[in-house]
């Protein structure tokens, strides 16, 4: 996806489509704004372009955004009239786990983990098991 403001938005209607079709209504809300979030901090700080999967089983959801930037997404907080600042907060607070891994051809990737039986996982969940579900965006 090209790095600009309405891909914010198509990510949003990936997640929205997608977790429906899978059927984890309950995760379509925090997946969402999760997803907006990152994919919104890739635009902003992490170049030409960015990549976002999503893997899901049974009632768990596995999220990942790629963006070729430098920059290390890191949590801050922020003063009580700032119009920024949160989303990784906000990340943080919904998703059962996040991270961030390097890539060793550049650039970073944001992962994120939510919903019930979440399998363990770190950086990437490649391979993905045969009884999950993907969309690649």
């Amino acid at each position: 996806m090209p790095a600009v403001g309405a891909s914010v938005s198509q990510a949003r209607a990936l997640v929205r489509r997608e977790l429906d079709r899978w059927g984890v209504p309950s995760l379509i809300d925090d997946c969402t704004l999760i997803v907006s979030e990152l994919v919104t901090n890739a635009v902003r700080h992490g170049g030409s372009a960015l990549a976002l999967r999503l893997v899901g089983g049974g009632g768990w959801v596995y999220g990942e955004i790629y963006d070729p930037g430098d920059g290390v997404p890191r949590l801050r907080e922020a003063g009580a009239d700032a119009t920024d600042g949160r989303g990784l907060l906000i990340v943080a607070t919904l998703a059962d786990d996040w991270g961030i891994a390097h890539s060793s051809r550049g650039g970073k990737t944001v992962w994120f983990v939510a919903g019930e039986g979440v399998p363990a996982c770190g950086a990437s969940m490649a391979p993905v098991a045969a009884d999950s579900l993907t969309s690649v965006c």
